[in-house]
């Protein structure tokens, strides 16, 4: 799991209602329409259910990010179900998750960050949920990704899952990511599934070309403002927010999707719904 910082969700909760407005306005949907979507269910589904969820905060490895149970938490009660966060890590607080009739588990740690079903066994993956999640928020944006050409940087985790659903959607996908054998994991992958992505070694020839962009590597500063028009459309679910320059988000209004966790959480409850 990318790991977060405190500066990165400690307003998450307080500013979930300017979000989702933000969200609406983009997009035409909700969080809870786009994880609904993203997840392959339908939105009446989801208000008919009524889970306890529990966050169970790990300390294995680097420990627990201050504020991140409770913003995890801040957004699964947003999304309107019943959410509690264990009075006990690890083990522990999977034991107090159980006990207390828990259906649905929230777990972090360095490597994986997952949401379970205990009833079903449903488990979904916050990188894979993720890239389905912004890939359906950037369908709404673009109106539509049947045709279109998106340029699609890393091939990590939620690239590969990003690049699975643009091409579901009928996009054409170009990936570029530093890590050349990556691309071409990612290109094989897609080609079992009965599907085709072109793979890009120039980095700044194939930022040229494009208008739509799913930013999921790492790093800063990969597309420069020279790079952004008018019609510019990125979805980032990438941390920290891979493009240049102060003000990008104002100059970016309506046409720049990113958050830190409010889209991955969300579909992840979908998903195991």
């Amino acid at each position: 799991m990318t790991r977060l910082k405190e500066k990165d969700i400690n307003q998450i909760a307080e500013t979930l209602v300017v979000y989702n407005n933000d969200l609406v306005r983009m997009t035409g949907c909700t969080l809870k329409e786009i994880a609904a979507q993203a997840s392959g269910k339908k939105i009446d589904y989801l208000d008919r259910q009524n889970p306890l969820v529990a966050v169970v905060p790990m300390t294995c490895g680097q420990g627990i990010i201050e504020g991140f149970s409770e913003s995890v938490a801040s957004i699964i009660t947003y999304l309107g179900f019943r959410t509690v966060i264990t009075n006990n890590s690890d083990a522990g607080g999977v034991a107090e998750a159980v006990q207390e009739g828990a259906e649905i588990l929230f777990m972090a740690d360095d490597h994986r960050f997952v949401a379970i079903n205990l009833k079903t066994g449903k488990v979904s993956d916050n990188g894979d949920a993720t890239g389905k999640g912004y890939v359906t928020g950037l369908k709404h944006m673009c109106q539509g990704l049947e045709g279109k050409h998106v340029l699609l940087l890393g091939a990590g985790p939620v690239g590969n899952s990003a690049a699975l659903t643009l091409v579901r959607y009928g996009a054409l996908v170009t990936v570029f990511d530093i890590d050349l054998s990556a691309s071409q994991r990612l290109r094989g992958v897609i080609e079992e599934l009965g599907y085709s992505v072109q793979v890009e070694t120039d980095l700044e020839s194939a930022l040229a070309r494009h208008q739509i962009f799913v930013d999921a590597c790492p790093a800063e500063n990969v597309i420069e403002l020279r790079y952004i028009s008018k019609n510019t459309k990125i979805a980032a679910p990438g941390i920290p927010l891979g493009v240049q320059g102060l003000g990008v988000e104002q100059l970016l209004t309506d046409r720049l999707l990113h958050d830190p966790l409010q889209i991955g959480v969300a579909t992840m409850l979908g998903e195991v719904l």
